[in-house]
């Protein structure tokens, strides 16, 4: 079913300043409100449910400007606002601004309004704007987009490039001055998107926070170490033996269904089980395809990351751990920092089902933004390190690197 968006978006009758235009896009409507962040109703609930514990604080209302639209695509798998075409992006540019601007890309395989409760509330109450695209597929069938093995992944970093020298554009022209900072920011798929923005575009921006981003490598990679965990063997596919807990719900949730839509993408001639799949003896062609989307660590601009040590969808010895090796080893090491958060899990919603076995990562992720913007102040970060579980804190709003 589509998600129906909440907001009214007059497109007509926009009143002065209100009707923005996006450099690029094939279509846009925008409106002046009362409220840009979650609170005010201008987004899809749909899109970021479940990725934030209930408790993660709301800010105050953020008035200004919305662009809702589109850039040209030929796929359709995104239904907001009845559309039906992907490459959905939004663009808030709130009245009391900072000078910065936040792109982002979508998690998972979700829609633009994805990341609006884990980054946006926090980065629009801060003043700065906020862009975020659907990465250009979206839903579980995303591997249909493309021609090529790959393409549709390859796909996801174009349209992040695209929507920031858009919303870069777009900001300048709006306010009268281009940015004085550039920021990307994402979770899970859109921490990956970090990465390799950092890594390829890195001129396009100033920094960047990557929240459990997804690792592609000949070696480390989720089709190497689903199968594993879905035949019985997580902990030598890396989980951590702690978070056994975890294991039964995403088996039934997210290890099959991920195995097997990835393996859609990027080996399309596979027709076994998803727990019969073996990455290293597959054909060269399927080893190419992820080369196309592979990390390398050669970050040009100033990273932190993030990642839970209990995570059971992207075991952080196969992720995080090894790409913090792959930035040192490309010679990178001071432009990263990277902050392993004890009993820290891939959902935040689940820290509502475990209080006491796990912790939510959107208030460290807080912590972190905060903690790059200082950076690029010339404040040091701390330095890199596990962070553990405080004890007498509410761990829904607090974290402290």
């Amino acid at each position: 079913m589509a998600a129906v968006l909440t907001m009214a978006v007059p497109v007509t009758a926009a009143a002065p300043g209100c009707d923005v235009r996006v450099p690029g896009a094939a279509y846009t409507e925008s409106a002046c409100v009362a409220d840009l962040t979650t609170a005010g109703g201008h987004t899809v609930p749909a899109d970021w449910a479940g990725l934030t514990s209930a408790g993660l604080p709301v800010p105050g209302p953020v008035p200004g400007v919305q662009i809702d639209g589109y850039f040209p695509d030929t796929s359709t798998t995104n239904t907001n606002h009845g559309w039906n075409h992907d490459a959905q992006f939004v663009l808030r540019l709130p009245r009391d601004w900072n000078g910065g601007l936040v792109v982002s890309g979508s998690p998972g395989n979700r829609r633009q309004y994805a990341n609006d409760r884990a980054i946006g509330d926090q980065v629009l109450a801060q003043g700065y704007a906020f862009a975020a695209t659907d990465k250009g597929n979206t839903g579980t069938e995303f591997y249909a987009d493309g021609v090529r093995p790959g393409d549709a992944i390859a796909e996801w970093n174009f349209r992040l490039t695209q929507l920031t020298i858009a919303a870069k554009a777009t900001a300048a022209r709006y306010y009268g001055r281009p940015p004085s900072r550039t920021l990307a920011a994402g979770l899970s798929n859109g921490g990956y998107l970090v990465r390799w923005q950092l890594e390829n575009r890195p001129w396009l921006y100033d920094g960047g926070v990557d929240w459990e981003g997804t690792l592609w490598t000949q070696r480390d990679n989720l089709l190497a170490f689903l199968p594993p965990a879905l035949r019985g063997s997580a902990v030598e596919a890396g989980f951590a033996p702690e978070s056994a807990f975890l294991w039964p719900y995403h088996r039934q949730v997210y290890w099959e269904l991920t195995q097997r839509i990835y393996s859609a993408e990027l080996d399309p001639g596979y027709d076994g089980a998803p727990a019969d799949y073996d990455y290293a003896s597959r054909p060269a062609s399927v080893h190419r395809a992820v080369q196309r989307i592979a990390l390398t660590g050669r970050i040009g601009k100033p990273l932190i990351t993030l990642q839970g040590t209990l995570d059971s969808l992207l075991p952080i010895s196969r992720d995080s751990d090894v790409y913090d090796g792959m930035i040192s080893a490309a010679g990178r090491g001071p432009l990263h920092r990277y902050y392993r958060i004890v009993d820290g899990n891939h959902i935040d919603s689940l820290y509502d089902t475990y209080p006491d076995r796990l912790r939510p990562i959107a208030p460290c992720f807080r912590t972190a933004f905060d903690a790059l913007a200082g950076w690029l102040d010339g404040n040091q970060p701390p330095q890199s390190a596990t962070i553990p579980r405080p004890a007498g804190v509410d761990l829904a709003a607090t974290c402290a690197l």
